[in-house]
């Protein structure tokens, strides 16, 4: 089986629509490409108790889980200290980052709040940061990543190499204008029940007046499977009198 993954995303600005959360998608979609599965999503406050007990339930549930957001200079940036705490080592100052740090920046812009963050849990490795200089960490199996989407993708590129990887995922895709779900979910269902390990999805679309039906997804590390069902999925638009369409309809 592939190694497994937990996200945990962190911040009240998610959680109270400030700010709209892309990181999901792309640690998704890489992580499927890398064949470790992500079986769960949470996003979760700025709150001390909150973090450290879902990093404490998540690390022990995983293989590997990863984190985004709360590692900056700022008072709410306490993910660092609460995987410490997860871990039950001291929250330290890891000299290597500090020089990293010091050099950076200028002594007058490196004030006591941007000197706070060369602070980890004592044994974390860094993760390099090529964009903004200031490292992430990993400790154990928990990769701690910076919040901002570029920021987090440069982490976590220099992360997923190191990772034991599994079998990518691979996908074929089928869709038809016109196509509903309730002229088809019976048949979809009889063709989930032959391929159960195969994941096979339905998703409606919507273009316009003209453009607007159902897109079917099959999914799974069997790349043999997912032909299989792609197939029968391809024949049963046939079947119910629509013309199949090769991949997923054009975006909006």
């Amino acid at each position: 089986m592939n190694p497994t993954a937990c996200l945990l995303v962190i911040g009240n600005e998610i959680l109270s629509g400030r700010t709209q959360d892309v990181n999901v998608q792309y640690i998704a979609h890489r992580l499927s490409e890398t064949g470790i599965t992500l079986n769960e999503v949470r996003i979760i406050p700025d709150i001390r108790a909150v973090i450290v007990r879902n990093v404490t339930e998540a690390r022990a549930a995983y293989d590997n889980v990863f984190t985004t957001g709360g590692i900056g200079p700022t008072h709410d940036d306490i993910t660092s200290a609460c995987v410490a705490e997860s871990f039950g080592v001291p929250w330290v100052h890891h000299p290597e980052t500090f020089r990293l740090l010091e050099a950076h920046f200028t002594p007058a812009d490196f004030n006591a709040a941007r000197q706070r963050m060369a602070t980890m849990p004592q044994g974390a490795v860094p993760i390099r940061n090529s964009v903004s200089v200031a490292p992430g960490f990993t400790m154990g199996n928990v990769h701690v990543m910076a919040g901002v989407p570029r920021i987090m993708r440069a982490m976590f590129e220099e992360v997923l190499p190191t990772l034991p990887h599994g079998t990518p995922v691979t996908s074929e895709a089928w869709h038809a204008n016109g196509l509903y779900e309730g002229s088809l979910a019976a048949g979809l269902e009889t063709i989930q029940q032959r391929y159960p390990d195969i994941d096979i999805g339905s998703y409606p679309y919507r273009l316009d007046e003209s453009s607007r039906g159902v897109c079917l997804l099959c999914k799974g590390t069997d790349a043999d499977g997912v032909k299989a069902a792609s197939s029968a999925v391809r024949d049963l638009i046939k079947q119910l009198g629509f013309t199949p369409q090769a991949g997923e309809p054009p975006k909006a």
